[in-house]
């Protein structure tokens, strides 16, 4: 078939090397112009590198409908247009052009987790598989018909690092065999189930700041989400923004008020967390290793030398 590809970063980078088969021509790509925006400065490998290593043609957009892009397209005569982490709505006449419409790769689990940053959301929200789904685009984002799901498990310890890893990997195989069926005609395009979708925006730097009354374990998985290379888990101590690499849920039950310093537990330091903190009955998020503005790194118990005073989400 051929193949016009919509795409960015690693994401957009997995799905052109799986459309570069000698089975399929890809005959277009359309990708973004570099961003300073922090979340797309992450596993950013070129896609316009790659297209143009191959011979591709390339244009670049931040966002399509223009006349110069539709004419390219139209030209270009394919049979099907595939997307992945394309960052903006692409309107009919462009997912409706080919006899086979437009194939969108999204990394999750859809109808759930529509729309940004996917693995973060699903982490901190305590889910217990991930994925990447293939589905038709259609007017409503995320929302078309599935041809194909495919899932990973996530482990207690897991971070999103480790998730965008082992997701990425399921992005060329499910591109390969989707467009075995497309091209053989043996695709079956699956409805989603409107009500269980749930769409999510795309993450900034305030996403990432700490509110002590979280319960723990969401605090512990909100940690794991915002793992290196992504920005950390932030809060401040008299008035230094100090950043949480590390943390468990202390095994220990602490009652307080949020963000109170407390007391050593293992290998770290307890935070006292929870809104219902007051009452005792909750465990608080025990702190491990820490990494202030400078870049330094420290263990908790060498950075809280003292206890008391309090963690807050403002200096």
């Amino acid at each position: 078939m051929r193949v016009v590809m919509f795409g960015y970063q690693t994401w957009g980078h997995r799905t052109l090397q799986a459309l570069l088969d000698p089975e399929h021509e890809v005959v277009l790509v359309v990708t973004h112009p570099e961003s300073d925006h922090v979340y797309e400065r992450i596993w950013n490998d070129s896609v316009a590198d790659l297209a143009e290593k191959h011979g591709v043609p390339v244009l670049l957009r931040d966002r399509p409908g223009d006349e110069e892009l539709l004419s390219a397209l139209k030209e270009a005569e394919p049979d099907l247009i595939v997307a992945n982490n394309w960052r903006t709505w692409l309107p009919p006449e462009i997912y409706d052009l080919p006899p086979h419409g437009t194939l969108n790769i999204h990394d999750s689990l859809l109808p759930s987790y529509a729309g940004f940053s996917p693995l973060i959301w699903a982490l901190i929200n305590g889910e217990k598989q991930v994925g990447v789904t293939a589905h038709r685009m259609d007017a409503d984002l995320d929302m078309g018909d599935i041809l194909m799901q495919r899932s990973v498990p996530v482990g207690a310890t897991d971070t999103a690092t480790d998730l965008f890893h082992r997701t990425v990997d399921l992005i060329g195989p499910i591109v390969r065999e989707s467009l075995g069926l497309i091209a053989s005609g043996e695709a079956v395009w699956t409805p989603q189930d409107r009500s269980r979708s749930s769409f999510f925006h795309k993450r900034s730097l305030e996403d990432s700041r700490i509110d002590w009354t979280w319960p723990a374990a969401d605090l512990e998985r909100l940690v794991r989400a915002q793992s290196d290379p992504y920005p950390n888990a932030f809060t401040y101590h008299r008035g230094a923004r100090v950043r949480i690499l590390k943390a468990s849920v202390s095994k220990g039950r602490y009652g307080g008020t949020p963000g109170r310093i407390f007391i050593r537990e293992g290998d770290g330091v307890v935070i006292v967390a929870g809104a219902g903190a007051r009452s005792g009955r909750l465990p608080g998020l025990v702190v491990e290793r820490v990494r202030t503005e400078d870049g330094t790194e420290y263990a908790a118990t060498d950075y809280f030398r003292t206890m008391g005073g309090y963690l807050t989400g403002r200096p």
